[in-house]
C-alpha cells in the first residue's frame, strides 16, 4: 500500500461502512483464532480447559468466552514458558525481538504493518516533514516502532533517541526539524533549555507539529505548546505488547481507534464488555498471524464514544484516560509494578521501600524512600548501589532517594503511591 499525499486518510479501511467494518473485524477475529488454535499451544490449552472450539469465536462479542491476560499474567506465562509463553508458533518469522521490563519479549510483527503510519497520518506528517523522534532506540520498541510509522508517511527520521536536550536543540536547529515525537514532558524541557541558551524557541525554530505518546499530554501544557509555540500537537495511545492502540486526528476529540486492534471495554472484575460511555479496562486483541496474544488487559481506563467523528473516519473512540485499574503506574513512558520493586527490595535483604509519583513542572517526578539506619555498611550500599540497581530492574531513573527511620513504612502503605493530578 502506497500513501497517498492527497489522500484524507491513510487508507479505505479507515471509513468503512458501519457493517463492512464490523465484517471486517469478526472475519480478521475468526482468522487469527483458528490460526492461533493450530499454532499456540497456550491458545489451544485456554480453548480445551474452558471446552470451546475456535468457530465459537465468532465477533467481538464471543471474546467474552476468554479471559483477560494482564501484563502481570503475562510475566508469569513468559517466565513459565519462555520466551513468548506459548503465544508463538514454533516456525514464527519475525523482523526483530523486543523486551519491556518483566522480562515480556515481544515479537515485533513486521515494519510494512499499516499501524505503524495511522496515527502520524491523522496528525499531518507528510513527505517533506523532518521529525525528531526522542524515543530510545534500544531493546525497548518505542524508537524503531516509531520509526518506522514515520518512515510509512513518507517522513524524514532523525533518530535522536534520549540524548542530551543539548543534543537535540542542535540537531533541531541545524536539521531544520519541523516535527518531533515523542512525550509531552521532554519537548518542553527541550524547549525551556533552549530558552536558557538565549533561543526564541518560536521564531528561530521550525517544529510546528508533535505527535506524543508514553505520557499523558496535560490540557495545560497542550495549550502552552499551541498558543505559545506554535506547535500543533496529538496524541498517540498504545502498549509495547500489543503496538499502537489508538491516535488523534485533527478534531482532537476522542482517539480513534487502529483498524488493525480490537479493543473492548470490559469491566475489570468480570471480563464483560461495556457500553457507549461506560468506564472500563482497556482491552486490546492485535489483529496478526504470528504473536496470539487475545484480549491484553492494559490496565488503563477509559470509555467509547461511538458518534461519527466530524474527520469522516468511521472507527470507535476511546475518550482518553481516566485512571489505571491496578497497583502498576506508568512513570515516563514506563510501567512500574509492584513485582518489580518486590525484586529490588530482594536485593538488598527485602528492606521496606516505597515509591512516590509526582508531577512537578509538567514533568513525572519520581522519588523512593528506604529504611535504612544511618551510618553502618547497609547504608553505605544502598548509597552507591540502590539507585543503578533499582534503574536496571524498573527501567526507570530515581529523581530522589529519601531515607527514613526503620518502621516507619506499614503494609497499608503500599509499594507505589501515583500522587499525580491531570488538570
Amino acid at each position: 500500500m502506497v500513501v497517498k499525499k492527497e489522500s484524507r486518510y491513510y487508507d479505505s479501511k479507515e471509513n468503512m461502512s458501519l457493517a463492512k467494518r464490523q465484517s471486517y473485524y469478526n472475519q480478521s477475529l475468526a482468522k487469527m483464532v483458528r490460526l492461533g488454535y493450530k499454532k499456540s499451544p497456550t491458545v489451544k490449552k485456554i480453548f480445551d480447559e474452558r471446552n470451546l472450539r475456535p468457530s465459537e469465536i465468532k465477533s467481538i462479542k464471543d471474546l467474552e468466552k476468554l479471559p483477560l491476560i494482564s501484563r502481570e499474567e503475562l510475566v508469569r506465562l513468559e517466565k513459565e514458558n519462555p520466551p513468548y509463553a506459548g503465544l508463538c508458533a514454533k516456525d514464527m518469522e519475525t523482523d526483530r525481538i523486543f523486551t519491556s521490563p518483566g522480562p515480556v519479549y515481544e515479537p515485533h510483527l513486521t515494519e510494512k504493518d499499516p499501524i505503524w503510519g495511522r496515527g502520524y497520518y491523522a496528525a499531518g506528517f507528510r513527505k517533506g516533514d523532518i521529525v525528531l523522534n526522542a524515543f530510545s532506540y534500544h531493546m525497548v520498541a518505542a524508537g524503531l516502532t516509531f520509526h518506522s510509522g514515520l518512515r510509512r508517511v513518507g517522513a524524514t527520521v532523525i533518530p535522536s533517541g534520549a540524548s542530551t536536550t543539548e543534543n537535540q536543540i542542535q540537531l533541531i536547529r541545524d536539521l531544520g526539524a519541523t516535527g518531533y515525537t515523542g512525550t509531552p514532558s521532554f519537548l518542553m524541557g527541550i524547549i525551556k533549555k533552549a530558552e536558557e541558551m538565549g533561543y526564541k524557541f518560536k521564531d528561530q525554530f521550525k517544529i510546528r507539529r508533535a505527535s506524543f505518546v508514553a505520557e499523558p499530554l496535560q490540557p495545560s501544557l497542550r495549550e502552552r505548546f499551541e498558543k505559545e509555540y506554535a506547535i500543533d500537537t496529538y496524541q498517540m495511545y498504545g502498549a509495547t505488547e500489543v503496538g499502537d492502540i489508538a491516535y488523534e486526528c485533527s478534531q482532537k476529540n476522542g482517539w480513534h481507534i487502529c483498524e488493525e486492534v480490537i479493543v473492548e471495554i470490559v469491566d475489570p472484575s468480570t471480563g464483560k464488555q461495556l457500553g457507549p460511555g461506560e468506564l472500563g479496562e482497556v482491552v486490546v486483541t492485535r489483529l496478526n498471524p504470528i504473536f496470539f496474544l487475545f484480549r491484553f488487559g492494559t490496565g488503563d481506563l477509559s470509555k467509547f464514544v461511538k458518534d461519527r467523528c466530524p474527520c469522516g473516519r468511521t472507527s470507535f473512540r476511546m475518550m482518553g484516560i481516566s485512571g489505571r485499574v491496578g497497583e502498576a503506574t506508568k512513570v515516563r513512558g514506563m510501567f512500574i509494578a509492584p513485582s518489580q520493586l518486590k525484586l529490588v527490595s530482594s536485593r538488598f535483604g527485602d528492606l521496606k521501600l516505597q515509591a512516590l509519583v509526582d508531577r512537578i513542572d509538567f514533568k513525572d517526578y519520581l522519588s523512593v524512600k528506604v529504611e535504612a539506619e544511618q551510618g553502618g555498611p547497609e547504608r553505605s550500599r544502598l548509597e552507591h548501589e540502590f539507585e543503578n540497581i533499582f534503574k536496571e530492574v524498573c527501567t526507570v531513573k530515581i529523581d530522589k532517594l529519601e531515607f527514613i527511620d526503620k518502621g516507619t513504612l506499614t503494609e497499608k502503605d503500599g509499594l507505589i503511591v501515583d500522587r499525580r493530578t491531570w488538570k
